[in-house]
């Protein structure tokens, strides 16, 4: 793990919302150094509309490329992936039909970078590891990464929140989700522990997420 590891828990709650609502988080900001690139939902969880509900998330800022897997527009999983920290890159190779990347090595200060020289189009993503988990969590999605052609990013945990039915997760957000944005936050910024509550206001139904 990396010499500036941090864990960051999240608590979502409400408590007689009002209506059954679904919350939806991603880290789906603008990412320096990189090209066209897709966010993938985090955690999608349901809030009932009386009583209280409540919603865990982790990120644990361990990054990993990974050589994604998808199906039906969502990443199901991963033919293999290698732990990266920032100013480390790595390279992409194919032997036969096995997919592997090299060792990290030395790279751009500030930056994590992968290389595609598996000799055709690939695509890649960038997750972060979870505990007990052998492979990442998928935060951002790069479809057809020429050969040759890499993906360099200068990486920061910026979480925004929304409250929509539309998604479900690991889904690769190809467009801008058409709800407000409730929250936003670079997690770096927060405490090791933090509890947001979510509202809504009956009389205008707008939601609104502050901290507890």
């Amino acid at each position: 793990m990396s010499n500036d590891a941090f864990v960051r828990n999240l608590i979502f709650q409400s408590n007689d919302l009002g209506k059954q609502s679904d919350l939806l988080l991603t880290f789906n900001g603008p990412v320096p150094g990189v090209g066209d690139h897709s966010p993938v939902v985090w955690r999608v969880s349901t809030f009932g509309d009386e009583g209280p509900y409540q919603m865990r998330a982790t990120y644990r800022n361990q990054l990993a490329f990974t050589k994604p897997q998808v199906e039906h527009g969502s990443v199901v999983g991963a033919a293999t992936a290698v732990q990266i920290n920032t100013g480390q890159q790595t390279i992409l190779t194919k032997t036969g039909n096995v997919f592997k990347f090299s060792s990290p090595e030395e790279g751009t200060a500030g930056y994590v970078k992968a290389i595609n020289d598996a000799g055709a189009k690939e695509d890649l993503a960038i997750g972060f590891m979870t505990s007990g988990q052998l492979l990442p969590t998928p935060m951002l999605y790069f479809n057809e990464v020429g050969d040759d052609s890499n993906v360099t990013a200068q990486f920061t945990p910026t979480l925004r929140a929304y409250v929509t039915s539309d998604y479900q997760e690991t889904e690769i957000l190809r467009g801008e989700i058409q709800t407000p944005m409730l929250w936003e936050m670079d997690l770096a910024k927060l405490s090791e522990t933090t509890t947001l509550n979510l509202t809504r206001d009956a009389n205008t139904g707008h939601y609104k997420i502050t901290k507890a």
